[in-house]
């Protein structure tokens, strides 16, 4: 049974399964961050960078199968299977929200 996101993170994983970085991008606020493999991307435009690098390195699904808030956090976890090292692996994306968009995502393992 599909988990229920809040808005903004169902519309950043949708972006997402897209494989379209302007729509991954377009789900963040305008000056949104990502931290990622200990980079940080900041603004639109940064992160649909972040978003046609990882496209041209590796395909791959995610399923968020695992919700939680905490200090003004939202965790999902997601199985994640693809062609990149340690595939299958499930990753904790934690997300801060601005309204219907994303301000920031960390994601960890």
């Amino acid at each position: 049974m599909p988990i229920k996101l809040p808005r903004a993170i169902e519309a950043y994983f949708d972006a997402d399964r897209s494989g379209e970085p302007d729509a991954v991008a377009a789900a963040f606020t305008e000056n949104g961050i990502v931290k990622d493999k200990g980079e940080i991307h900041t603004g639109r435009e940064a992160i649909r960078e972040w978003m046609v690098e990882a496209g041209q390195l590796y395909t791959y699904t995610m399923e968020p199968f695992l919700i939680s808030t905490e200090n003004g956090k939202t965790q999902v976890t997601a199985h994640v299977v693809g062609t990149f090292p340690g595939s299958p692996i499930d990753l904790r994306f934690f997300f801060v929200l601005a309204g219907d968009k994303v301000a920031e995502l960390e994601i960890t393992v």
